[in-house]
């Protein structure tokens, strides 16, 4: 994939990993547009780095959504979309009925999960129309194991992941040239992780290597620990699980 010259919008850009992957496209010559909710965060965002575009805009909210289509039109259109934006609720017991529970996962669907299917629905004919285009949907190592913890996060990035997959296929039995990427981070230390424990990759290190597969038409980007627990959990899917449940995760959920 050649990213000079490139027009890329990252969703969820203005912070943690879609700054970082702007700082990273920019360098690599591509032109980046990045969205997010917090207009000050934005703000700050465009003070680091005054090249990048940044527009308000809700990937859950469809009229945010619309508008975001209609100024990258005006704009004169996007090559790459990578759907970067996504949300993790607090933890909650799963065996305790509870309404908060299922408000939580559904805000995680509909971030994670649905909100970019509307996006993609909402582009695609736009990326069919240049000569190289690409769609980049971030799942996790989550895809791959279930997390007593994040269990509906964890639903939505399966969610996302067998939708990634079916998506390449339909493109690729019409001839499309749109490449469809997915992009599988280990636990990388944002600002979304900051209660877990266990080893973290940098926000830079995550970016090189996720740039690093693009060049490559890599199509499914697994990054770090992502490529052991892929390996592992095909040989030994009982042993991923504990590992990635351990026992003080049981403390969490009995307390």
């Amino acid at each position: 994939m050649q990213l000079k010259g490139k027009t890329i919008l990252i969703t969820g850009g203005a912070s943690g990993i879609g700054l970082e992957a702007a700082k990273q496209f920019l360098a690599n010559g591509a032109r980046v547009i990045i969205t997010g909710r917090s207009q000050g965060k934005l703000d700050e965002a465009k003070k680091m780095y005054p090249a990048i575009t940044a527009v308000k805009s809700d990937v859950s909210d469809a009229g945010d959504a619309q508008r975001l289509f209609n100024q990258m039109q005006q704009l004169g259109g996007i090559d790459i979309l990578y759907n970067n934006a996504g949300v993790l609720t607090d933890p909650i017991n799963l065996g305790i009925a509870n309404g908060q529970h299922f408000e939580d996962a559904a805000y995680e669907m509909n971030v994670n999960y649905l909100a970019v299917i509307r996006l993609n629905n909402l582009f695609i004919d736009m990326l069919k129309s240049k000569k190289e285009s690409a769609i980049i949907n971030t799942t996790s190592l989550l895809s791959y194991v279930p997390s007593l913890l994040e269990a509906t996060y964890a639903a939505s990035k399966v969610a996302l992941q067998f939708y990634t997959k079916a998506l390449r296929k339909h493109l690729q039995i019409l001839n499309s040239s749109v490449k469809v990427f997915e992009l599988l981070p280990p636990l990388v230390a944002t600002e979304m992780t900051t209660g877990m424990n266990g080893k973290k990759m940098t926000t830079a290190d995550m970016v090189k290597a996720f740039i690093t597969g693009l060049k490559k038409d890599q199509l499914n980007i697994r990054i770090g620990d992502t490529k052991a627990v892929y390996i592992l959990n095909r040989l030994f899917p009982k042993l991923t699980f504990n590992l990635a449940n351990p026992k003080k995760s049981y403390k969490v959920i009995a307390s």
